[in-house]
């Protein structure tokens, strides 16, 4: 438990908390080249990331957000802004969440999912660039892939498990009720877990 005057995170988290940067002001984005959202309202953070591009060189002059969330998505989104200002395209798309959280000199486990968000903000407005651009062929979709055929569950719904905290197969069935009927999928289930917590947590 913490006491009087102490502090959970890091002090670069603190400070991107405390004085975030580059907020949009407003709801207009019209001046800006592309337009990523990620997350519901419903079941928890939104996530808004807009970016200026120099058509020329493909890089990021100014990258602005805005989200409903904790102090986490908000620090972290705060950062990923700042770090991909000056960098192309390509380099931008492929800032990980793990980037982020190395960047604020790290981050709670349970906190992890929250940088997700405006790295899959960030990426969607990266495709909103390409699209307005006429180069879909450049859009980069993440597929979805069913790993749980009799309850519909995706290696998506896994990675989600995995970033509020699922670390085994138990767990993993806990959130989403996957291997319940059939329990085919076990093996697939527990690499698409394996992969996750590496991609993520490096562990």
């Amino acid at each position: 438990m913490l006491q009087s005057g102490e502090w959970a995170y890091t002090e670069k988290l603190k400070e991107h908390f405390e004085s975030p940067k580059n907020i949009l002001q407003g709801n207009d984005t019209s001046e800006f080249d592309g337009v990523g959202m990620e997350g519901n309202l419903q079941c928890g953070d939104q996530m808004m990331v807009v970016i200026k591009v120099d058509k020329e060189t493909e890089k990021i002059n100014d990258c602005q957000w805005k989200t409903y969330g904790c102090a986490s998505a908000i620090a972290s989104t705060s950062v990923l802004s700042e770090m991909v200002k000056g960098m192309t395209l390509e380099e931008a798309f492929a800032v990980s969440p793990k980037d982020v959280t190395k960047e604020l000199g790290g981050l709670p486990e349970n906190k992890i999912h929250c940088s997700v968000l405006g790295d899959k903000a960030l990426r969607a407005a990266i495709n909103d660039y390409y699209t307005r651009n006429g180069m879909e062929d450049r859009v980069k979709k993440e597929q979805a892939k069913t790993i749980c055929q009799c309850m519909s569950i995706t290696d998506h719904d896994i990675e989600e498990a995995v970033l509020e905290g699922a670390r085994s197969y138990y767990e993993l069935q806990e959130h989403t009720k996957l291997g319940t009927v059939c329990g085919q999928c076990k093996d697939e289930a527990e690499a698409e877990m394996q992969k996750f917590i590496h991609l993520h947590f490096g562990a």
